[in-house]
């Protein structure tokens, strides 16, 4: 997941943009279902998590986006169980797939939820969510089921961000328990038996990016509060990254930069994933979807004035009418109209739920030509 950050109106035109790229197919691919991979994220976070708890409890300072994890662990825990029950390999399978390209064979409303998390750094609500929908239907409709669901993809896609921030996390966790036996060691000379940061195993995680700034940074903060006392390893320090073509100073500004960038995001994912449980999806769906916007032009205007459960019983019957023909859900509300339509004076005839409602469905049918 990788992405600078695009205002609203950017954002849109990206969506709009790669709405034309996208070459469609029926189903996606079982090999690209990601709740595999969202648990292995998981037990990550949450091996990122104990190390932080235990750090608390041995006085080590603790990265400020480590802060947001701690108090916020149980969240991600919530959402990971809530995904795992909701989103089977079979419901999965289901979604509109890509044909082509790095994304191929994952579901596109998938693809969609990563580009808008990417692009926004995690900062996800409601506005966010209606516009990215809007601006991606402008080239191509999504289907009912793609819309209703985008809020669990995005929880997905915040959780691989969370993982990415808390290797980042673990890095700076672990240099610093380097740093404090070091000086225990070397600076306060203690003992074996008095030491507090024993060398000990952690769990490995794997991380794919330079591993010094947080010593150097921890290290010079550390040294700095002996005073004099710790001139000569200060001198040594400074020299060691010199040889690497940097100097202490720009080091702790780096990371220091670094630490507010991850905070941000952090709290960001943290915030939206929050967020996202609480959004009125019925509402966006209402606004944006084509089927029900198509369905309010029943010309006997009995749709319009249907409760909530017999939309959603008419829109459910094309969305099946659509899996069995491979037609579009549009296509097939366009047809409702147009059988309505022609049947002006003809008293129920004249109402789109006429067409779907027992043996009459084959009238649809036969209308799309199935």
């Amino acid at each position: 997941m990788e992405g600078e950050i695009l205002n609203q109106e950017e954002l849109e035109k990206h969506l709009e943009k790669i709405a034309t790229t996208h070459n469609l197919k029926v189903k996606s691919e079982k090999e690209t279902y990601p709740v595999g991979r969202m648990l292995e994220n998981y037990e990550l976070i949450k091996e990122v998590y104990n190390i932080l708890s235990e750090h608390v409890k041995l006085g080590i300072a603790i990265h400020p986006a480590g802060e947001w994890l701690l108090d916020n662990f149980y969240i991600i825990e919530e959402v990971v169980k809530s995904i795992q029950k909701e989103l089977s390999l079979k419901k999965y399978t289901n979604f509109v797939g890509l044909k082509g390209g790095k994304y191929k064979g994952f579901a596109r409303i998938y693809v969609l939820a990563v580009e808008v998390v990417s692009y926004t750094d995690c900062k996800i609500d409601n506005i966010v969510v209606e516009r990215a929908l809007a601006a991606y239907q402008t080239k191509k409709n999504l289907s009912m089921d793609e819309i209703w669901n985008i809020g669990i993809f995005m929880q997905i896609a915040i959780i691989e961000k969370i993982r990415q921030i808390a290797e980042v996390i673990y890095v700076s966790e672990i240099e610093k328990f380097k740093v404090e036996s070091m000086v225990e060691r070397l600076v306060e000379e203690k003992p074996l038996e008095e030491r507090i940061y024993k060398p000990k195993k952690n769990k490995q995680i794997k991380v794919f990016f330079d591993m010094k700034y947080p010593f150097v940074e921890y290290m010079s903060y550390k040294l700095k509060r002996y005073g004099k006392k710790t001139e000569s390893y200060l001198n040594v320090l400074e020299e060691q990254v010199e040889k690497t073509g940097n100097t202490v100073s720009d080091i702790i500004k780096k990371e220091h930069f670094d630490i507010a960038v991850r905070k941000v995001s952090i709290g960001n994912s943290i915030t939206s994933l929050k967020k996202i449980s609480r959004i009125n999806f019925l509402e966006i769906f209402e606004k944006i979807n084509g089927v029900d916007e198509i369905l309010r032009k029943d010309p006997a205007g009995v749709y319009e004035k249907m409760d909530y459960k017999t939309k959603e019983y008419y829109r459910n019957i094309i969305k099946e009418v659509s899996k069995k023909t491979k037609i579009s859900e549009i296509y097939i509300s366009k047809k409702l109209i147009e059988l309505a339509e022609n049947a002006k004076n003809e008293g129920k005839k004249n109402h789109i739920g006429y067409y779907l409602m027992g043996e009459n469905i084959n009238i649809l049918y036969r209308k799309l030509q199935y």
